[in-house]
């Protein structure tokens, strides 16, 4: 059992460092956020938003967006830790579904799980720090 989780966590690492190390673009940190992003993602994430983020029809938007994503960057992380309620516009359809949050995660984590969604997903070159987002986290209540 042991080995079997050893040599799916080297595949996992593999494909990931495969997939990103094509595109010259990205940094060691940010692909090592990324690689620990999508454990999280797997765990947290996908049921609802998918494994390559396409949604689930008109009930979970696609984490695909790219506009979406970079116009709100500050508030992603809130969304991940206290989820969200209300209509939400993404790749021009709207979504009225609530989305539970992760409270559990850290700060470092909801960084580690952005940076793997918007690398992925979005087409991001850069990483979240941990530091951006303990800042994003104060200001959860002055958003949405």
């Amino acid at each position: 059992m042991i080995r079997r989780y050893f040599f799916a966590c080297i595949s996992l690492v593999s494909i990931l460092y495969f997939l990103f190390s094509c595109n010259t673009d990205l940094s060691v940190e940010t692909m090592q956020y990324a690689t620990n992003g999508q454990k999280l993602y797997v765990t947290h994430c996908q049921n609802c938003h998918g494994a390559k983020g396409e949604g689930l029809g008109k009930l979970y938007p696609p984490l695909t967006d790219v506009h979406f994503l970079q116009e709100n960057r500050s508030q992603l992380a809130c969304i991940v830790k206290n989820g969200m309620s209300g209509e939400i516009k993404v790749n021009n359809t709207l979504y009225n579904q609530q989305m539970p949050g992760v409270p559990q995660l850290s700060a470092v984590d909801i960084a580690y799980v952005l940076t793997y969604v918007t690398t992925y997903f979005g087409d991001s070159k850069t990483h979240f720090k941990k530091e951006e987002i303990e800042e994003f986290l104060k200001n959860c209540n002055t958003q949405r």
